[in-house]
């Protein structure tokens, strides 16, 4: 897999994702997705799992709710001998109209909720890739 190519998937936030009051979900779940994502990242790079090692840099730009589709999505950006640098972003794509209670709508434009950048580790031994 090369340096940029990227990587997405798209989960509808559910009543049990709802931590808070409001139906509002917590923060950490769009980095389980982007820990989801750098799993798929590594294995297509490396061919192995790999471990998260550090989050560089988190932000919280917009709230979540249940109901909402979230795209998490995320690439490679440098790689070293073991260490793979990576960037993420999370974004709504689909909200449940207020007042209703099965009526939704695609957004015209996404709306970011989530932008994070972190490195992964993959031991040499692991590697079965040539990068």
């Amino acid at each position: 897999m090369p340096i940029g190519e990227k990587v997405m998937l798209r989960v509808r936030m559910s009543q049990a994702d709802a931590h808070y009051g409001g139906n509002l979900v917590d923060g950490a779940r769009m980095l389980a997705l982007f820990g989801d994502v750098a799993t798929e990242l590594l294995i297509r790079h490396d061919g192995d799992e790999g471990l998260f090692r550090a989050y560089d840099s988190v932000e919280f730009l917009a709230p979540v709710y249940a109901g909402d589709y979230i795209e998490a999505e995320g690439e490679i950006v440098e790689v070293g001998k073991t260490s793979r640098k990576m960037r993420f972003e999370a974004r709504k794509v689909i909200r449940p109209l207020p007042g209703s209670d099965s009526a939704c709508e695609v957004l015209d434009e996404p709306i970011v909720v989530c932008r994070a950048s972190g490195t992964c580790v993959v031991p040499l031994e692991k590697q079965r890739f040539q990068t």
